[in-house]
């Protein structure tokens, strides 16, 4: 079931805008506080700098939103990068847009552009990520019926992890709603010796 989406990556980038340079930051986080210690992070790194614009997007709803213009004219730059976030439907995601002023004046039409392009750019280079609640279940079988798993996989269940012992241990992911035709299909290609250790329900990114 999908849920939300986010960055896949921890990512920056970087432009120069009339001599000002502007480096963008970005992080998945899944609370307030991480936000917090990333931004930190990134001030403490770029104490120097002009400005350090920090923005964050919490929630699978998006209910947390946050930004400061960090001594930027008010409205031009933090604002507009929660904005663009929410307009592409990216959650769960921390921003700091870096400038190092270049001595020329941009306006307040240019900050925008400039702040909102480079947090853009940021986004570009963490990618993006669909986050979904999927079903995990831990399985045993004999290795006799590990190829016909296999070739049967991508389709209703991916296999995630196996380990290989006395017999093998396979980790499979499903989406919720046909985790019981993904069970029947295992007992099928296993002769019905297919052994459920544990089931239970995880967030999984894609990639």
């Amino acid at each position: 079931m999908f849920l939300y989406k986010t960055v896949k990556q921890q990512a920056e980038a970087e432009q120069i805008i009339e001599k000002s340079r502007f480096i963008s930051y970005i992080k998945p986080v899944m609370s307030k506080e991480e936000a917090d210690r990333f931004i930190a992070q990134i001030r403490a790194m770029n104490h120097a700098a002009t400005h350090n614009v920090p923005a964050f997007v919490i929630g699978d709803k998006m209910q947390l939103q946050w930004a400061s213009d960090d001594g930027e004219p008010q409205g031009t730059a933090g604002a507009p990068i929660v904005q663009m976030l929410v307009k592409e439907g990216i959650t769960n995601v921390a921003v700091v847009i870096t400038r190092y002023f270049g001595g020329i004046k941009l306006g307040t039409g240019g900050l925008v552009r400039a702040y909102t392009s480079s947090a853009k750019l940021a986004l570009l280079a963490a990618g993006s990520a669909e986050v979904r609640e999927m079903t995990m279940l831990e399985v045993q079988i004999e290795y006799s019926h590990l190829a016909k798993i296999q070739k049967a996989a991508g389709g209703l269940f991916r296999i995630e992890e196996i380990s290989y012992r006395e017999t093998v241990i396979l980790c499979v992911s499903a989406e919720p709603e046909v985790i019981g035709k993904v069970k029947a299909m295992l007992a099928d290609l296993t002769g019905g010796t297919a052994s459920i250790i544990s089931e239970k329900l995880v967030l999984a990114k894609s990639m």
